[in-house]
């Protein structure tokens, strides 16, 4: 039970025995640090049912805390807040509570509840994971991640779009140009050897515009007569055909893509439950559509082609399904979300993680999910997110010049092993292990830097900023954690005894503190899907510890009780730092 909700029903008790006026709630905040006080109440709410001075309604609820409640020790009002201080031994049993529980601030999975489908990675199987889809992947990982700790099942998933036009000009470039090269022939991973065909379909498609606008062509024109994008587009039509020959190409092709995504996710550490797709899901939900017209949620214009009128609901019409009976990508949409419910019943809500630029998309399909009558779809969520830049500016994958993922997880490891052996931080350890560490480290700021965004602002990404060893980083959180496990070795006494400190350090009170906001924390980020305040509460929690461990002696105290204390505290704010952590996908070292 948290300090405010042992401390709310004394607080009714008062205001109903002082002023005779039952509350319903008792608003709290943190108390300001230039105050004295462990938590703040806000007494503005009572002013005006009390229609009295803020400051006499506080001293009044002050005075009665202090003669009733035995955790309460003394009291402050500021203007209309009420600062409570919290007695010593009450910080010193709550720590003894959360002592031996290794997971402190998880919630077991709540099975009568509903499960919780998060949508992330998402790629197109005509080239490599890059950097966006590196934050994308990021968070959708990572929420997942918190749902589970905040007490929900939850399955993770991804639909990959592995057909369309995209694909068919990676598959006619390298039936024209790849000489029957294969990733095991060139050495290249399979997602690196498609996305190459890519970039030369391109370059092919762009000279033959350019030839076709030299005989006079408008720029439409010969991008639309330009041989190749005609030979695309009759590739495309043949594979919807079921034409054999290009079929086996694209399940080729294919093949060699996914094993490079799969090397990919295992780097990065992330992982599904289950995949989908967009070969199979493609023709979902024109049965649906059929279902919306017979119960007039939608309805066909004179040329055959289905649409629904969402102009009432602040929005427009939007094209479900085409003259011609195909679908377009809101029919797949609405299929594939109702799918699911069918693969996996116990599903309540989806969470969907896909870039800001498809905001209005997800509002349009959200609303029409609702209209179809589904009760699930009350509780979608479109975990929308800014783009991530380099100091060179975006990229572009049809040209060639986009962030490979593979290649900036390197390059993050190449500048942790730079940076790590300028400050002569891994001296002592063998090569293998300062490789495993390089690894830890540059992935490490990687995610952090990333998480510590809320995800819809945009980012400009530093390399060499996030491999900073000071400030709001990745490896200076993980530097600290490596501190407490040389401690924890250091102790060369029992430290498993329950110890009763009656008269508490400021500082441990101020870590205790930070311990206690945990579980509040991740049931924080779970409701807001924001891996930021996961990642911004655990640099707080190191800033606390660090000005700890310059405060105050711990394995030099002489005081038994209080040396076993402070290496108790040391031992959770590790387990915390370290719990935290596999929320953000991160690992820390023993060592650094």
């Amino acid at each position: 039970m948290s300090l405010q909700e042992i401390l709310t029903p004394y607080i009714k008790q008062a205001v109903q025995q002082l002023f005779d006026l039952t509350i319903d709630r008792v608003e709290f905040q943190a108390t300001r640090r230039d105050f004295e006080g462990d938590v703040t109440m806000v007494v503005f709410p009572l002013v005006k049912q009390l229609k009295g001075n803020p400051a006499e309604i506080g001293n009044k609820i002050g005075e009665y805390l202090v003669e009733n409640v035995d955790l309460v020790t003394k009291f402050n009002v500021v203007q209309g807040f009420l600062n409570i201080v919290i007695s010593d031994s009450y910080y010193s049993q709550f720590f003894n509570s959360i002592l031996e529980n290794k997971s402190y601030g998880y919630q077991q999975t709540n099975s009568d509840t509903k499960a919780v489908m998060v949508e992330y990675a998402s790629p197109n199987t005509n080239k490599p994971l890059h950097l966006g889809h590196v934050r994308n992947v990021l968070l959708g990982y990572s929420v997942a991640e918190i749902l589970k700790a905040s007490g929900k099942k939850v399955y993770k998933t991804q639909v990959i779009n592995d057909r369309g036009i995209h694909i068919c000009k990676s598959m006619l470039a390298w039936e024209k140009f790849g000489n029957n090269e294969t990733p095991e022939s060139t050495g290249l991973k399979g997602d690196k050897l498609v996305g190459n065909y890519y970039v030369e379909f391109d370059k092919a498609y762009k000279e033959e515009i350019n030839q076709l606008i030299e005989k006079g062509l408008t720029e439409d024109e010969a991008k639309k007569q330009a041989p190749l994008m005609l030979e695309a587009q009759e590739m495309l039509r043949k594979w919807e055909a079921g034409d054999e020959q290009v079929v086996a190409l694209w399940e080729k092709m294919n093949s060699w893509v996914y094993a490079g995504f799969e090397a990919t996710y295992k780097n990065i550490g992330v992982d599904f439950d289950c995949n989908y797709y967009e070969s199979n899901t493609y023709l979902l939900g024109k049965d649906v559509v059929e279902e919306g017209l017979a119960k007039g949620i939608f309805y066909k214009k004179e040329d055959n082609s289905v649409w629904i009128d969402l102009t009432p609901d602040g929005l427009d019409e939007k094209l479900v399904l085409r003259s011609d009976g195909t679908s377009v990508y809101m029919t797949q949409d609405i299929g594939t979300a109702i799918q699911r419910v069918k693969d996996f019943p116990d599903v309540g809500g989806m969470v969907y993680t896909v870039g800001n630029e498809q905001d209005y998309h997800f509002k349009v399909l959200f609303l029409i999910l609702k209209k179809l009558g589904y009760d699930w779809a009350e509780h979608l969520y479109h975990l929308s997110y800014g783009m991530v830049d380099l100091p060179s500016g975006k990229m572009k994958s049809r040209e060639g010049t986009v962030v490979d993922a593979d290649d900036l997880m390197n390059d993050m490891t190449v500048t942790a092993k730079e940076i790590s052996e300028e400050l002569g931080k891994l001296e002592g350890l063998s090569n293998e292990e300062k490789d495993s560490l390089h690894k830890m480290i540059g992935l490490g700021a990687l995610k952090y830097y990333i998480l510590k965004v809320d995800p819809k602002k945009r980012i400009l990404f530093d390399t060499k900023e996030s491999v900073d060893f000071a400030g709001n980083t990745g490896p200076f959180i993980q530097y600290t954690y490596a501190r407490i496990q040389s401690i924890l070795r250091k102790a060369d006494f029992d430290y498993s005894q329950d110890i009763q400190i009656e008269k508490l350090h400021e500082k441990e009170k101020e870590l205790i503190k930070n311990l206690a906001q945990f579980p509040e924390v991740i049931q924080q980020a779970a409701k807001t899907y924001s891996p930021a305040l996961i990642a911004n509460y655990t640099y707080d929690l190191v800033k606390e510890y660090n000005s700890f461990y310059q405060s105050v002696s711990i394995l030099g105290e002489e005081d038994h009780d209080k040396k076993v204390f402070r290496v108790q505290l040391s031992d959770k704010v590790g387990q915390t730092i370290k719990n935290a952590f596999a929320l953000l996908g991160i690992n820390v070292p023993n060592r650094m």
